[in-house]
């Protein structure tokens, strides 16, 4: 009862806006410093620092990024496709992973959890690894190895099965059961419509993983049309930072390297910016699985 006046007072609500509008504020600000700065000049960057409006309005940074247009596309197609394709494949296995784990009457299901959790403690080493996924998988240079091997994530199958643990009451898949229905139509109709929160925290979290994966490209792909735009970008970073010593050693100083990483990091964070609306409703709820029982 004094928590529900606490929360229905004025002054409390007063204090708890102005105290995240001051954290909204604090955390809004680099980011215009980050877009301003990528619109800026070079030179008047490296001498006056960044600003929150840009200095010498310049577009000399996109236009490095853009020289070669197709190529940039082509990237963003390559990491839309395996985002979006991997988060949703990612998704549903580890949800299915965390049924088979929720559910009781399967034999060893704890000791197939202790199995899968030990996977996250050891590793077989990058060598192993490299031999298994080029050699006896045969995924080098494929649309294949930039989904699977980032798909799986043994702690979000782990979360997956507390929020079915503590959303989903055992007596309503009994139920089911008793109706006549099979485990698929309980997954799909039941399981999977309840656990939209967790889904959407997830699947943001596994988007994420898929979006900024630039390693699996520079270890398994050599095909420019499988290149993925973190890796382009990461190519291009390199490519500017040689540029700029060359261009220091022939006494230019006007070369895109401060200003090109933060287009870069606008291009790059743009399209996650524009795809968190739509799931912040659920992301809310789920991030806070497991925070409070009953």
């Amino acid at each position: 009862m004094e928590t529900n006046k606490l929360n229905s007072s004025p002054v409390f609500s007063s204090i708890a806006y102005i105290v995240i509008g001051v954290i909204s504020l604090i955390t809004f600000i680099p980011f215009v410093v980050l877009i301003a700065g990528s619109f800026s000049a070079e030179s008047t960057v490296l001498k006056e620092g960044f600003w929150f409006w840009p200095r010498d309005f310049s577009l000399d940074a996109y236009a490095f990024i853009f020289r070669y247009p197709a190529e940039v596309l082509s990237a963003y197609r390559v990491s839309i496709m395996i985002t979006v394709i991997g988060t949703a494949i990612g998704l549903l296995f580890s949800t299915m992973a965390a049924y088979v784990l929720y559910r009781k009457e399967v034999k060893y299901r704890n000791a197939l959890a202790f199995f899968l959790f030990f996977t996250t403690l050891f590793n077989g080493g990058l060598a192993p690894f490299y031999i298994l996924v080029t050699k006896y998988l045969e995924l080098k240079n494929t649309m294949g190895v930039l989904i699977l091997l980032p798909m799986f994530n043994v702690m979000f199958v782990l979360i997956l099965r507390s929020f079915i643990r503590g959303s989903i009451p055992e007596p309503l898949i009994e139920s089911a059961k008793i109706d006549g229905a099979g485990e698929y139509r309980i997954f799909f109709q039941m399981v999977l419509p309840l656990s939209k929160p967790a889904l959407a925290s997830i699947g943001l979290f596994t988007a994420l993983a898929y979006w900024n994966d630039w390693w699996t490209a520079m270890m398994f792909v050599d095909k420019d049309q499988l290149i993925p735009l973190q890796y382009m970008l990461y190519k291009m970073l390199s490519s500017v930072n040689m540029s700029s010593q060359m261009a220091q050693y022939a006494g230019a100083v006007d070369q895109p390297k401060e200003t090109f990483k933060l287009a870069m990091t606008v291009i790059a964070t743009g399209p996650i910016l524009l795809v968190f609306p739509f799931v912040q409703k659920y992301f809310v709820k789920g991030v806070t699985i497991g925070a409070v029982k009953g």
